[in-house]
């Protein structure tokens, strides 16, 4: 039996949009890094860096060996576990027929994710006692967002220092939900997610401050404009 593989992958924008980056993690349960790399992206936003990191670390990952993938992106996750299957079988429409945000880029991730056997699991960012390889991920997305750098273990660099608090909270990145059950795990045709509090479930589709429309039930959040996606707050 193959040894599955320990992962976590993470994306940054300082701007949101902004100088963005994305960075991935391979390691050991005991969360001990092997290997990692990450690279810029120029301007973009926080969800576009969160799906190309995983991208990223999909191509990087032998396809034939069972892996576990380390995420603290709600919208990354419930992309790829709960709303893709039914973008597909809409030729990538949301439920109101709009197009898929990010389409290429969850294309991508659709392919490479046929046949393979993954556990997504959810790890809160920035926590005194949170997960060491999604903290580097982190670590490293941030820093290369800034230098827009490459930078990677293949390369001989080391994993940059942890960011100040005051950086983070100034960079503007997306707001993220906490789950319920921190480090809890979602194989990729499970179908479960439960908001955190200030978000509801809408009764109407209607379209965020990003320009992107949201479907009836869609988990929304209110911001300075109305109401629209918990990660444009």
């Amino acid at each position: 039996m193959l040894e599955k593989i320990i992962a976590a992958c993470d994306g940054a924008s300082k701007g949101n949009p902004g100088p963005a980056a994305w960075a991935w993690v391979i390691g050991r349960a005991d969360g001990t890094v092997e290997r990692w790399e990450a690279g810029p992206l120029g301007r973009a936003t926080n969800n576009v860096a969160e799906l190309t990191a995983l991208e990223r670390l999909l191509e990087t990952l032998d396809p034939a060996v069972p892996a576990e993938i380390r995420m603290d992106s709600q919208y990354a996750m419930k992309a790829v576990t709960t709303w893709l299957p039914g973008w597909r079988r809409k030729g990538w429409k949301t439920a109101a027929g709009t197009p898929v945000a990010n389409k290429d880029l969850v294309v991508r991730i659709d392919a490479l994710l046929t046949g393979r056997d993954i556990d997504f699991v959810y790890t809160p960012a920035h926590q005194a006692d949170g997960d060491p390889l999604n903290d580097a991920a982190d670590r490293a997305a941030s820093h290369s967002a800034r230098t827009q750098e490459p930078l990677g273990s293949d390369a001989g660099s080391a994993l940059p220092d942890p960011e100040p608090a005051a950086a983070r909270a100034s960079a503007s990145r997306a707001p993220r939900t906490r789950s319920s059950a921190p480090g809890g795990s979602t194989r990729a045709g499970a179908r479960r997610s439960r908001p955190s509090g200030g978000t509801l479930k809408a009764r109407f589709a209607g379209r965020c401050r990003c320009g992107r429309a949201y479907d009836k039930g869609e988990t929304i959040a209110k911001n300075a404009e109305g109401w629209g996606h918990p990660t444009c707050v």
